[in-house]
């Protein structure tokens, strides 16, 4: 998250940036979207919440979801599609588990390989999540969020 809500002013960056040798248009660009991406991960957050998700449970069904040709994906491959650590991961994987988000087996070859798929509920949040999702991604890049 980024913490500033007013930026520093232009003479502000000017003088540091002058210090530092970088070009102030380039930090001050930098600030303004640090802060607009925190707006929109608050805003994306208070979403999820209201739904009863986080933004990391979200990501989580949509990894699961964004795979057209397969069911299941792995822990382990979702863990390197998310930016979290592996406890994390299986963490988040309990709770929707028990929330009856998604489904893990074991692997029949290979006992230490979990294959995760969404239920028909995961699939179902999706469904009534993404329309919002959407909209609040359109706003922002359209300037109104």
């Amino acid at each position: 998250m980024f913490f500033l809500k007013d930026l520093p002013s232009a003479r502000m960056i000017e003088g540091y940036a002058a210090a530092h040798g970088v070009p102030a248009q380039a930090v001050g660009e930098a600030l303004t979207m640090m802060r607009r991406a925190s707006l929109l991960i608050r805003r994306l957050e208070s979403y999820f919440a209201d739904h009863g998700l986080s933004q990391l449970r979200f990501l989580f069904l949509i990894v699961i979801d964004r795979e057209p040709d397969r069911e299941t994906l792995t822990v382990g491959e979702i863990t390197d599609r998310l930016d979290v650590a592996g406890p994390v991961v299986a963490r988040t994987l309990r709770t929707l588990e028990r929330d009856g988000l998604v489904a893990a087996a074991k692997d029949r070859s290979d006992a230490r390989a979990k294959h995760v798929r969404l239920t028909d509920e995961g699939h179902a949040m999706l469904e009534r999540l993404l329309p919002g999702y959407f909209a609040i991604l359109a706003d922002e890049m359209d300037g109104a969020g």
